[in-house]
């Protein structure tokens, strides 16, 4: 099967379809453009299904260039065969592919090749032909001081150890012990100290068949090994894989069985086994990382397209203890407009002081959002802000914000650039601020890991985790678009085509220049050429522009058809001038009749029609708002079966974590999110969704919180 009947057998799309993504993703265009732009090649795939599509393929790609590498060294080795040929172009997977080379592969010096250095070939093969009636005596015959070959032992051994390695390398008989390996094996664990304390108490003594195990606990047992508090290996049905390669090497009754079994003892357990356990445990790693980076991209998704609360002058306040609160008030566009530190909180709990610099700054810039950290100190930061809320004339609310990452970025350079005479607790206030006006544009100045909303994200392949967290930010960033007269470095970066030299070009020709006043002018920009423009510039906004299409998600190259477009359905140029075309599509009695008159796609003309109704659309007002608070509640004041709402902050395979507002996430157990059966809490919630619960249970000595939302 070759690579097109592959893609389109496992993502069950038409055959023109792949032909034409791989044409597309050949030619250098990016999954933004191609998801947005090139509908009518694509047959609609969306981002999600192009970007799988695109790490399939480069996977395909390295497995036949690695079969290309394989075959070309067995056939200067003068041992390809049509079979063997056949099988190796068969192969689905690098595994199967490493499999069939294995005897082929150069090997260092091993037991089996100094048999063979030593001439004991012929006896191997004569054990293995199981006719020799007395194979000691046949074994006499290569004993030879001169070559190393003390007696018959040395002998006898020398030749087990060369089919030892025989069957070790024989594809067939690793690939059917793998199976039954995973089909019937099980994962041990055991504690290395059995009175050391830590987190993995419970795979002290524990044991899982490898084939029901679910990813995050593998991901958990593998931090458990790596933090040397755990001892792992696989119980395989050893007496069942012994029988099966008796079944395949024993011929008829012979002196040679006794040997031959020993053989395959030997072989099994000194270089099958280990190797098997290394290829299922690496598997199962893998499929883990697999899953827990789906969720981690589906969580950081939602994080990154949180509605934005927009139009508000918001005070952030990054809580601490000894080092006081940070306090940053941004404008509406995100400016700091005034930074302090009051000392609320332990050890000082100068309230009443820091109630008065609040109460004065609030007045002062007609702050009326708050907008808190959910780190150390939160709880006692937030019953603070509350208290005072209740003592001013004005209606203020606050919100907690996850706070993850917010370290990171106020200790960036892009951090001291920003704010080149401000300490790192005052960006983080500014951050925290932010978070609330537009989560986007500010989340994305945080390596996409340290936002915290994934799983076991330090134990995966950090190259593969970085690369596909950088996908998932730039699908949110050309979904929404971006104002290029208003945006950061950091938001530039993730447009497609546009890398972060082009980005800072950018804002350098923005501050030289001024602002852009047509998608044409960013041509100007160094380095950033045809094929960039192509990729980037539907993604750009220019509001205010030149040309009113500039405001939209309407590619420059499609800016004819729209015009001929509303020339069509018959505006006006008074109408034109206004730039209010809301009910377009209704005034289109035939819009397959008009896609072929205008010579366009009919997804493309639709997308069109979509842009021109709503200019200014922002995707992310469908999402849930977030909760605003004006009082404090306290894990004591939780009842069992007290009902609430609350904000999915994380989730994870065996569950979700939701703020109900007590500074402790409370969870909500997999079993707790559904009458019917359900494989992940993904199909029921995702992160940032406004759901209802009710309590199960309060454990205030350690801070948990059970939590259902099954409420009938």
């Amino acid at each position: 099967m070759n690579i097109i009947q592959i893609l389109q057998e496992e993502l069950n799309i038409k055959k023109t379809q792949v032909e034409n993504t791989i044409k597309l993703i050949d030619e250098g265009n990016t999954i933004p453009f191609i998801a947005r732009y090139r509908k009518e090649l694509t047959g609609g795939l969306n981002d999600e299904v192009l970007r799988q599509f695109g790490e399939r393929y480069t996977y395909l790609l390295n497995l036949e260039s690695r079969k290309e590498q394989v075959l070309k060294s067995i056939e200067e080795q003068g041992k390809l065969t049509p079979e063997l040929k056949k099988s190796i172009e068969e192969a689905m997977t690098a595994t199967q592919v490493e499999d069939l080379y294995l005897p082929y592969r150069p090997k260092k010096r091993t037991r089996a090749t100094i048999a063979k250095e030593k001439g004991l070939e012929a006896l191997a093969e004569a054990i293995m032909a199981q006719n020799k009636t007395d194979i000691e005596t046949f074994a006499m015959e290569f004993v030879s001081e001169e070559k190393g070959v003390a007696d018959i032992k040395v002998a006898l051994q020398g030749a087990q150890d060369i089919l030892a390695e025989e069957i070790s390398d024989n594809a067939s008989f690793r690939g059917y012990i793998r199976n039954l390996t995973f089909k019937k094996g099980l994962i041990v664990t055991k504690a290395k100290d059995e009175k050391a304390e830590t987190v993995f108490d419970m795979y002290y003594d524990y044991s899982e068949k490898l084939s029901a195990i679910p990813g995050h606990r593998i991901l958990a047992i593998n931090r458990g090994e790596n933090e040397k508090a755990l001892t792992v290996k696989i119980e395989a049905p050893i007496e069942e894989i012994l029988d099966y390669l008796k079944a395949q090497t024993l011929k008829r009754e012979s002196t040679t069985h006794t040997y031959i079994v020993e053989m395959l003892e030997d072989s099994y357990k000194r270089l099958i086994a280990p190797a098997i356990e290394r290829d299922i445990r690496n598997e199962l790693s893998q499929k883990a990382e697999d899953g827990a980076l789906e969720v981690f991209k589906k969580n950081l998704y939602q994080l990154l397209m949180q509605s934005p609360i927009k139009g508000h002058t918001v005070m952030g306040i990054d809580p601490a203890y000894r080092t006081g609160c940070k306090i940053a008030v941004v404008d509406e566009t995100g400016k700091k407009l005034d930074n302090t530190v009051i000392y609320p909180t332990p050890p000082q709990n100068n309230i009443e002081e820091a109630k008065k610099v609040l109460k004065a700054l609030i007045e002062k810039y007609d702050v009326d959002l708050l907008s808190i950290g959910n780190g150390t100190a939160s709880r006692e930061t937030e019953k603070f802000v509350a208290d005072t809320i209740k003592e001013l004339d004005k209606k203020l609310h606050y919100v907690i914000v996850n706070e993850a990452g917010a370290s990171v970025y106020s200790a960036s350079k892009l951090a001291t650039e920003e704010f080149p005479k401000d300490d790192v607790g005052v960006r983080s206030a500014v951050s925290i601020a932010r978070r609330l006006q537009d989560p986007l544009a500010e989340l994305v100045k945080i390596e996409p890991k340290a936002i915290g909303v994934g799983q076991y994200q330090h134990d995966m392949n950090q190259k593969r985790l970085e690369e596909s967290l950088g996908g998932v930010v730039e699908s949110a960033v050309n979904e929404v678009g971006v104002d290029i007269n208003t945006a950061s470095s950091s938001l530039l970066q993730y447009v497609a085509g546009i890398k972060k030299a082009v980005s800072q070009n950018i804002i350098a020709y923005r501050e030289e220049a001024g602002a852009f006043k047509s998608r044409a002018e960013i041509k100007k920009v160094k380095g950033l050429g045809p094929k960039v423009f192509e990729q980037c510039a539907g993604f750009l906004r220019i509001t205010d522009g030149e040309n009113f299409l500039d405001a939209t998600s309407v590619h420059p190259e499609s800016y004819k058809v729209a015009k001929e477009l509303l020339k069509e359905v018959g505006y006006t140029s008074a109408e034109l001038e206004k730039r209010d075309f809301k009910g377009l599509h209704d005034k289109i009695t035939d819009i397959e009749a008009l896609a072929n008159k205008l010579g366009v796609g009919l997804p493309t003309l639709e997308d069109i029609i979509k842009a021109l109704e709503k200019p200014g659309r922002d995707p992310r007002e469908d999402m849930p708002k977030p909760i605003l608070h004006s009082e404090v509640l306290e894990l004591k004041d939780l009842k069992e079966g007290m009902k609430l709402k609350g904000t999915v902050r994380n989730i994870v395979d065996f569950g979700a974590f939701v703020d109900i507002g007590v500074h402790q996430d409370g969870l909500v157990h997999i079993s707790q999110m559904s009458d019917k059966f359900i494989k992940h809490p993904l199909e029921v919630v995702k992160v940032g969704d406004i759901v209802e619960v009710a309590v199960l249970s309060v454990d205030v000595a350690r801070n948990k919180i059970g939590l259902t939302m099954k409420l009938n």
